[in-house]
């Protein structure tokens, strides 16, 4: 055998944003792993996209090249739109683009709100301004979600808004240390000042002895957003939810194990076993 003949055929472009997206070790790799090939490949994308945007807002260039870094994204989307993207993952959007609608709007949403990290870092954000980050990091991406899940209507939009929002206040109650090393904090102003916590100190916040009542009220409104979310979710059909809700499931889970554990072991980290992961998949999956 020739040595051309034994070389691997070079992967396809579906092929290296699955092994990227693997690779990450997300939690929802196994709520994406349940869709058709089409729509997996779909998701493979969009968080592809989620993580090269999250990565330059979070590395640790100058504000200067961050804010470049995601504008040159914004021109990569409107090439996407336009028929000759370039970057691998804009390639990789290309047909689920045009196969599921994905709009526009929803992938630049995504890239203001990592401008909203890339600029300055996030400290005690009002209500409303956290809303407008959970609305852009994370129900845009819901947004995005429900159309490769193969539902667009109303009631999944609700699904992307209600859930987005309640991923991302969880991933806050579960980051709250390691965002504080990093000099941010995203609980809300409002709420700080409610329990008389000085928000200029952010290891003081850390330390405060109203923190866990804070956390508590975050954690409600999660759980609400969940409910929402859940509630919507029954109104679509069910084939086209699954996704959602082992990623709903998945990180209700998460949220259990920080109430479990408490809020004065912030360092200690909460994770879901594989092993639930694997039976909530199942469970939503093929029941």
């Amino acid at each position: 055998m020739t040595a051309l003949a034994a070389a691997s055929p070079e992967p396809t472009l579906a092929e290296q944003i699955s092994a990227q997206v693997k690779q990450s070790g997300t939690s929802f790799y196994m709520a994406m792993r349940i869709l058709p090939p089409e729509r997996r490949d779909a998701m493979y994308a969009i968080y592809a996209f989620c993580r090269e945007v999250d990565d330059i807002a979070d590395d640790g260039a100058t504000q200067e090249e961050r804010v470049a870094g995601l504008d040159q994204w914004r021109r990569e989307i409107a090439a996407l739109y336009s028929g000759h993207p370039t970057h691998l993952v804009a390639r990789a959007l290309m047909e689920p683009v045009a196969r599921f609608q994905l709009r526009e709007a929803d992938f630049l949403a995504i890239i203001d709100g990592m401008q909203m990290d890339a600029v300055a870092d996030i400290k005690a954000p009002s209500e409303a301004e956290l809303d407008l980050y959970c609305a852009r990091v994370a129900s845009a991406v819901g947004l995005l979600s429900v159309r490769a899940f193969g539902c667009i209507s109303a009631d999944a939009d609700q699904v992307a808004e209600a859930l987005g929002r309640a991923l991302q206040l969880t991933n806050i109650l579960r980051d709250i240390d390691e965002d504080a090393a990093r000099g941010r904090l995203y609980l809300p102003r409002e709420l700080l000042e409610q329990f008389g916590i000085p928000y200029d100190d952010i290891a003081g916040v850390l330390q405060h002895p109203a923190l866990p009542e804070l956390c508590d009220i975050l954690a409600a409104r999660a759980d609400a957003y969940y409910r929402q979310a859940m509630a919507s979710m029954k109104r679509c059909p069910r084939r086209t939810m699954r996704a959602a809700a082992v990623m709903a499931t998945t990180y209700q889970a998460v949220l259990t194990r920080l109430r479990r554990r408490g809020w004065r072991a912030l360092a200690t980290p909460v994770k879901v076993p594989k092993a639930i992961k694997i039976w909530l998949a199942l469970r939503h999956g093929l029941v």
